[in-house]
């Protein structure tokens, strides 16, 4: 574990640090926050700001929505389907210095509020689930249409090559985060599709 990671956990008066798959399925992945540096990064591009709504899907134990609150002053929704993990989350929001607010639900079934219009994901499950969560925004979407940013972190082969057949949503940018970590994956980038 880097010091930053233990440094903005203290700043932000949060306790996010470590994994945990003790809930972990085929469908379902484990809990691993994602690092404070590549949460910097996309703090620093502009794509998020204080008028912007971001859910953040699998938020485990809320280090985005505290970050990206702190960072942006964007307002921030985390949604969460391990109670257990949810309970720590709110425990953190008790202590943090920022807001966020958090949801207990599966990305299936979850409605999306018509103020979210950035959408941020690490992983959080199986391309089956993705294939749900998505309906889930299209539907919010086209009640609501507005500018809609997925911003997708570490992204999968899978992930990707579904996105890219989901004809409401056109490939908008990436963030590289490859210089970030020791190793050259092509996969450290965050890959940000736009809604319309």
């Amino acid at each position: 574990m880097t010091e930053k990671e233990t440094l903005w956990d203290k700043v932000l008066q949060i306790h996010t640090t470590g994994r945990d798959d003790s809930r972990a399925d085929e469908y379902r992945y484990p809990y691993e926050p994602t690092p404070y540096c590549v949460l910097e990064r996309l703090a620093e591009s502009g794509l998020i700001t204080e008028s912007d709504t971001v859910l953040d899907y699998g938020c485990g134990k809320g280090r985005v929505g505290f970050f990206l609150n702190y960072r942006t002053k964007a307002k921030t929704i985390g949604i969460e389907y391990d109670a257990r993990i949810y309970a720590d989350a709110l425990e953190n929001r008790k202590t943090a210095r920022t807001k966020a607010d958090f949801v207990l639900a599966g990305a299936e079934e979850y409605q999306v509020p018509p103020e979210v219009n950035r959408c941020y994901f690490f992983n959080p499950f199986s391309p089956e689930i993705l294939h749900k969560a998505m309906a889930r925004i299209l539907e919010s979407y086209y009640e609501n249409p507005r500018e809609v940013l997925l911003l997708f972190y570490y992204p999968s082969e899978e992930y990707i090559s579904y996105l890219m057949t989901v004809s409401e949503l056109e490939f908008y940018d990436e963030i590289d985060c490859g210089d970030l970590f020791e190793g050259k994956s092509t996969r450290e980038r965050i890959m940000i599709f736009e809604m319309g």
